[in-house]
């Protein structure tokens, strides 16, 4: 409190205020935070929201790499897996020498104390039992290496740490594994690196002599799904003929191992180079390549020459296509002192194949952003490393800003670890810049390709995080992927060319894009993005109305064949697409008002205020919200671009209904309209007793005793919300989900029921999500659905908003948040800071970006009006008095 008062003393006396109600520090409070952090990352001091024990490691994967780049994991253990960083997904992967069976990428410490007592192990926690058994003993890559005998996990995303300990080593280890991640800075956020630092802690009386070893395979060519090469022919290359090449370099901020290839075709997504660096002011030994392989002759003289002292002696290549490189660092660590030793791994890769390749005369190959600001795998890291420690305060800044807010943990948790999967090989960026996403992928390739926009309508990350990228989202789908009839295809083909190729519209697909249209013109004030697309998003409004579409007679209700996140249609009036159709409304009556199309503006509202009427007089039965199947007469009375893909062949008595079923889902854009600050759709009471309903039919306390006729998310004892429950009467076969739970759905619940004013019910359905996840079972980093890493879970940054109450408009330029005392961090998708609420005053800081407000309020106090707009630059702080 003490310091709050005599900065905001400093704030009085040195700057004249906006307004009697504000002030703004001189003080560059994002700056000096960063060179706070700047100190903190040259010691241990990483931000910290779980941590994993023992006994909750063997699943965990924390994804290290940028935006589009693809990335590898660092393992609970302190292993690198699931190498992804070749233009496709590769869970599991973990590349090794075709000669070396077992080995593959790890890292080495060797020990020596004042009295010559020496010790050698890989820098990683014991092996867990699963990887025990084998028809050939264990099947563990790197399986045979003594290891440290205790170990645990903390992470903070992006930031990972292991901590290693054993009684036989004269050092304590610390692995610190990370790679930037900066709101409102997607090409900072889209580096290519994985920054991997060992922190060596002695704990005597008397120095030790360290070395940390870095071992890799060069292993261009071979992506993980392959797991064969591709020569200039495109053809398989035969063993022998890969060329792949290891060369030690020194420049001027980086030395290491330079990897390339010059047998894998240069047109192929496997082609491109990797590094694996340390700082050139390092003392090192390396090998470019490991002994000839002849019953584990080269792995025994790795490790006795290595052992003997710390150092390695280089081999000539063995002919091997994926020779084994190595670096060693020697280190002196002084008594009760802790070191640090980093190594980048850095790659590049440029081509990527088109998701839908066709024979039509444009390229099935795209150029990958990242690519186009390096190089090559080299550049990388002489580009980055001088500005490593800024980006790592940066970093720092928000994850510090983020973790230390005031917000129940699982919602921290969830929110943030699921934004890794921007990182993964789910999402790309092209060299046009434009971000795309599948839905998820497969263990060795994507899944669902094409921006779904049913899918993608649930993402809350992307839009508040990296506003640039959602945007580039919005541009595709109404300017690219939507045709002169408005009908926007729910897929997207590339390149952009082809973008409405996919020619099938969905109805929460078409609708929430819309509403996310307006939610990213709100938040980013670009009126040149809404006037370019407005005709677009006018048209895809206007398709709903086609002779026999979803709302042919224009009365407000969605009845017709309506494609949806199912991936199955509904024939007639329901929750689910109904009230998106009403947030639709909504939202293009006000972007119409803006733009002066008032006349449109006029219709949508009054569609909009009959169709919220019908559906609670009509579709909500008392408990919930239910779905009136309506077949229709014949398929002549669907429109033709309805008809395709019809999964219920008999459309009179039309499988794969919800019918009179409680759906966790059928509340989808009231919890959009609330993001979108547009307010009640339908009967807010309506909506507050629908979701007690969803609680009460739809929580399953023990899942072992629940029959599911799909995938299995959940299993055991494991709680969750089931996709729809049945008190009354079922559908002989609905829609084929119903009985699966799955956690993007799950978090739109337990969202809506923050909105609502039932928090514990929330957040008791993200802690049942999050238990799943929790590094024994599953991966904390992988929430899965069709796919791993699947878009729908970042829904999950919904929770940060809702309990906040944050909204911002840079059209109205306003903020709002509720009512909270302490800390709560916001981000726009542009700007981002925290505001600090002391009981005395309201403090509001931005750390990245530029906010201008007319109007600022925390609900329960009084809203400020300013005379003048007030300006808050990068580094200000407004401090707000609202009693």
């Amino acid at each position: 409190m003490k310091i709050k008062v005599s900065l905001f003393l400093i704030a009085v006396v040195l700057v004249s205020s906006v307004q009697a109600q504000s002030k703004i520090y001189t003080k560059d409070t994002f700056h000096s935070a960063v060179e706070k952090q700047g100190e903190q990352s040259k010691t241990n001091e990483w931000p910290v929201l779980t941590a994993y024990d023992a006994n909750h490691l063997a699943k965990i994967a924390m994804p290290i790499g940028g935006i589009g780049t693809g990335t590898v994991s660092l393992g609970g253990r302190g292993d690198l897996r699931d190498w992804e960083i070749m233009n496709t997904a590769a869970k599991g992967y973990i590349p090794t020498s075709e000669k070396l069976r077992y080995i593959g990428p790890f890292f080495a410490l060797h020990t020596q104390t004042a009295d010559g007592k020496k010790d050698t192990r890989v820098l990683e926690g014991p092996l867990d039992f699963s990887l025990y058994e084998g028809a050939f003993g264990s099947p563990k890559v790197n399986h045979g290496f003594p290891r440290f005998e205790t170990c645990s996990f903390k992470a903070a995303y992006p930031f990972g740490q292991v901590l290693l300990s054993d009684k036989k080593v004269p050092l304590d280890v610390r692995i610190k594994a990370f790679n930037p991640l900066i709101p409102g800075d997607a090409d900072a956020s889209g580096i290519p690196i994985a920054a991997i630092t060992y922190e060596l802690t002695n704990t005597t009386d008397k120095a030790i002599f360290a070395s940390v070893c870095g071992n890799m395979p060069n292993f261009i060519g071979e992506d993980g799904s392959i797991k064969a090469p591709k020569g200039r022919s495109g053809a398989l290359i035969p063993v022998g003929a890969k060329e792949n090449k290891n060369v030690f370099r020194k420049e001027k901020n980086a030395q290491g191992i330079f990897m390339s290839s010059e047998g894998v075709a240069k047109d192929v997504e496997a082609w491109g180079t990797m590094a694996m660096t340390t700082s050139s002011n390092e003392n090192v030994t390396y090998r470019t390549s490991w002994g000839k392989e002849v019953w584990g002759n080269s792995r025994l003289d790795f490790w006795d020459d290595y052992s003997l002292d710390g150092r390695l002696e280089n081999r000539e290549h063995n002919g091997e296509d994926r020779p084994m490189a190595s670096m060693a660092v020697e280190l002196s660590v002084p008594a009760n002192t802790s070191r640090e030793v980093t190594f980048y791994i850095t790659w590049h890769f440029p081509n990527r194949k088109t998701w839908t390749p066709a024979e039509d005369g444009l390229s099935n190959m795209l150029t990958n952003y990242y690519t186009s600001q390096y190089k090559d795998a080299w550049d990388v890291v002489e580009k980055t490393m001088p500005q490593l420690s800024n980006l790592e305060g940066k970093t720092k800044a928000f994850v510090n800003a983020f973790v230390n807010s005031d917000l129940p943990k699982v919602v921290k948790e969830a929110a943030l670890y699921n934004t890794s999967t921007l990182r993964t090989q789910t999402c790309f960026r092209t060299a046009d810049g434009n971000f795309y996403g599948w839905e998820g992928t497969s263990d060795d390739k994507g899944v669902c390709h094409g921006n779904c926009t049913h899918v993608w309508n649930y993402d809350q990350a992307t839009p508040f995080l990296f506003g640039e990228l959602a945007r580039s989202m919005r541009e595709i789908e109404f300017a690219h992927a939507t045709d002169d009839e408005g009908m926007m295809s729910f897929r997207v083909n590339l390149p952009l060319e082809r973008a409405n190729e996919f020619d099938r519209p969905a109805a929460d697909g078409q609708l929430g894009a819309i509403m996310k249209m307006y939610r990213d013109w709100q938040m980013s004030g670009d009126n040149e993005l809404l006037e370019k697309l407005w005709p677009k998003v006018k048209k895809a409004m206007e398709f709903c109305w086609i002779e026999g579409g979803w709302d042919p007679n224009m009365d407000g209700v969605i009845d017709g064949c309506q494609h949806n996140t199912m991936d199955v249609q509904y024939f007639g009036p329901n929750p689910q697409m109904g009230i998106w159709y009403l947030g639709a409304l909504k939202a293009a009556s006000k972007m119409a008002e803006f733009s002066g199309d008032t006349k449109f503006a006029k219709t949508c509202i009054k569609l909009f205020k009959k169709g919220s009427k019908w559906i609670d007089e009509n579709l909500f039965n008392g408990e919930y919200y239910v779905h009136h199947i309506k077949p229709p007469k014949s398929r002549d009375d669907i429109a033709a671009p309805l008809l395709k893909g019809l999964e219920s062949k008999d459309l009179g008595s039309p499988d794969y209904q919800l019918g009179q079923g409680c759906l966790v889902d059928q509340l989808v854009g009231q919890f959009m309209a609330h993001i979108c600050d547009l307010g009640y759709l339908t009967n807010e009471e309506n909506i507050k007793t629908t979701l007690t309903s969803i609680m009460k039919y739809n929580l399953r306390d023990d899942s072992s005793s629940g029959f599911n006729s799909m995938r299995s998310f959940v299993l055991g004892d494991e709680k969750s919300l089931v996709m729809a429950s049945y008190p009354k009467e079922r559908p002989l076969y609905p829609f084929p989900y119903f009985t699966e739970a799955m956690t993007g759905f799950e978090y739109t619940a337990a969202i809506g029921m923050m909105y609502e004013g039932q928090v514990e019910n929330g957040l008791t359905n993200i802690k049942n999500i999050r238990d799943r996840y929790d590094g024994l079972k599953r991966n904390p980093f992988n929430e899965a659905e069709c796919g791993n890493n699947y878009a729908r879970a970042m829904a999950s940054w919904g929770a940060v908003v809702a309990l906040s109450g944050f909204h911002y408009s840079a059209v109205e330029k306003s903020m709002s948040f509720n009512f909270f005392e302490g800390s709560m961090f916001w981000s726009t998708g542009d700007a981002w800071g925290v505001c600090e609420n002391d009981g005395k005053v309201v403090s509001l800081s931005v750390y990245h970006g530029n906010i201008q407000l007319d109007t600022f309020s925390v609900k329960g106090l009084k809203q400020i009006k300013f005379k003048e707009p007030l300006k808050i630059k990068t580094g200000k702080t407004a401090v707000l008095n609202l009693r």
